[in-house]
């Protein structure tokens, strides 16, 4: 807990702005979407994160009541406890494979766990002892696994490659305090943001997971980011801790839209119901989640349809 009360007074610290945007990037609000609370105030610890939508529809976010647990959420809204985490085991980011397998990162232990949903049998897929925390996860349409990596107190962060066989390889150290991490609908490019730094980076990504072309995407004046999903156009849905809000970013860099969110610490997101079009957010500041519509199905949910 101590670690993650460090992150979140981390991204609290950096809402004094610096960094101007681009000419194409100026804030629009889009009035017309709307969130609403899904899930009632303080069911989640304030540690809620990873949110992630399996095949049947069921939601799940880490730290359901107590830190160190996974909660289901019902398409209804109803939240109860799926399963405990071996002790000292603290979840953040969830991802499904192809098979239906839940992934999580364990941050105090530096390990990727892998849950069989079936059973609900938890054990350590892969564990790496120079990871500073696994943070959140991305997963690619061969069953990969990327993890950003931050050191919130170095504001420094690694990307680490996960395959299939729970080996573990480094892509990229040193950079910013690596954050949010998603992959496109093509899998040809790897997203990071660094949440001190307030940039969103792109790489292209290839068949066999290596990472090159580094490229800036879109960089924020203020307020820190956090978790970051795809929909199916390639569109990056990014959260906005401090500044309560959702931003949409278009592939080439451009900021679409912003959605207004009812609380203000939003740590991650993922999209859900029955067309996929339904966006859920977890809140530090309220220990729950948001939801709202959007126009386009998302990226991992359309992966699990397939």
């Amino acid at each position: 807990m101590r670690v993650r009360l460090s992150r979140f007074l981390a991204l609290t610290l950096l809402n004094a702005g610096f960094i101007s945007l681009s000419a194409t990037s100026q804030p629009v609000f889009e009035k017309s979407v709307k969130s609403s609370i899904f899930t009632p105030a303080n069911g989640f610890t304030s540690g809620v994160e990873g949110p992630a939508v399996d095949k049947s529809g069921t939601l799940y976010a880490v730290n359901f009541a107590k830190e160190g647990t996974i909660g289901e959420v019902t398409p209804a809204g109803k939240a109860s406890l799926f399963v405990e985490l071996p002790a000292g085991s603290v979840g953040n980011g969830i991802r499904f494979n192809k098979r239906g397998d839940m992934f999580v990162a364990d941050y105090p232990k530096h390990n990727i766990l892998k849950v069989v949903m079936g059973t609900k049998q938890v054990s350590v897929f892969a564990n790496e002892p120079r990871m500073n925390q696994p943070n959140d996860i991305a997963i690619d349409n061969q069953d990969r696994l990327y993890a950003s990596d931050p050191n919130w107190k170095a504001n420094t962060g690694n990307i680490w490659r996960i395959d299939t066989d729970g080996k573990v390889t480094l892509l990229e150290e040193n950079m910013g305090t690596s954050n949010g991490i998603e992959v496109s609908p093509d899998n040809k490019k790897l997203y990071v943001n660094e949440s001190a730094q307030r940039k969103v980076w792109v790489y292209d990504l290839s068949a066999s997971g290596l990472i090159s072309n580094k490229h800036l995407l879109i960089e924020f004046p203020d307020f820190g980011m956090d978790g970051m999903r795809c929909d199916t156009e390639g569109n990056l849905y990014i959260v906005r801790y401090g500044k309560g809000t959702v931003a949409k970013i278009s592939p080439a860099g451009k900021l679409i839209q912003e959605i207004q969110l009812i609380g203000k610490k939003p740590t991650n997101i993922t999209f859900g119901g029955k067309d996929g079009r339904t966006a859920y957010v977890t809140l530090q500041d309220q220990g729950n989640l948001e939801t709202f519509r959007v126009n386009t199905p998302g990226r991992e949910w359309k992966m699990q349809q397939n």
